[in-house]
């Protein structure tokens, strides 16, 4: 049987999502406690239930999904901590993520494709000299995850906030989507703001 972990090279048929969904993505440690542990049941062992109930998400990727949108809305990435031993493998490959569901909820393997679109908008790749074989695709898959860390990084802090503030905040429903509709109303009134006056506006000289 074939171990995929330390594939970095397209196997025979493959795609570059396909070897991007063999990476195990990293946070920064001091977010267990604080945000994955406090939102799902990351690290909770299968015989602790007590535990495990009242969690808004169940597996530990769902929290890091969430916190990447509020990086990507936001359009702010915040790197990593330059010390290894800050950092932490959150234990399940991009592939699997979504594919967990139940009686209440679908799985949803197709978000992992929207998530890889938008790496692939928002980070600057040398396609020419990927295709010219000046690069590996593994150099590539890094630029992409260091991209999405950098987003999750963010959206953990931005999450972090607001449970010291709130601890009950994500508790409610709409919590995570009222974020990201003002994160959205934001990024429209920037442009709006951004965008030049209509000509009919401008005195002639």
């Amino acid at each position: 049987m074939t171990s995929y972990d330390n594939i970095e090279e397209p196997l025979k048929g493959e795609k570059l999502i396909d070897v991007w969904g063999r990476r195990n993505p990293r946070f920064e440690k001091k977010y267990e406690q604080s945000v994955l542990r406090v939102l799902s049941t990351y690290g909770v062992k299968a015989s602790e239930t007590t535990e495990a109930k009242g969690k808004v998400f169940g597996a530990g990727y769902e929290p890091m999904i969430m916190a990447f949108f509020i990086g990507l809305y936001a359009n702010k990435r915040l790197p990593l901590s330059d010390d290894p031993d800050d950092l932490k493998g959150l234990g399940q490959p991009l592939m699997f993520w979504g594919n967990n569901g139940n009686k209440l909820r679908k799985t949803y393997p197709r978000l992992r494709e929207y998530i890889f679109d938008a790496l692939v908008a928002k980070t600057d790749i040398d396609w020419v000299a990927l295709d010219k074989g000046e690069i590996k695709v593994s150099a590539i898959i890094t630029q992409l995850i260091n991209t999405m860390e950098e987003y999750v990084n963010y959206g953990f802090s931005v999450i972090e906030e607001k449970i010291e503030e709130d601890k009950g905040y994500f508790f409610s429903q709409r919590a995570f989507l009222d974020m990201f509709m003002q994160l959205t109303e934001n990024d429209v009134a920037d442009t709006i703001q951004k965008t030049p006056a209509d000509n009919n506006d401008v005195e002639p000289l």
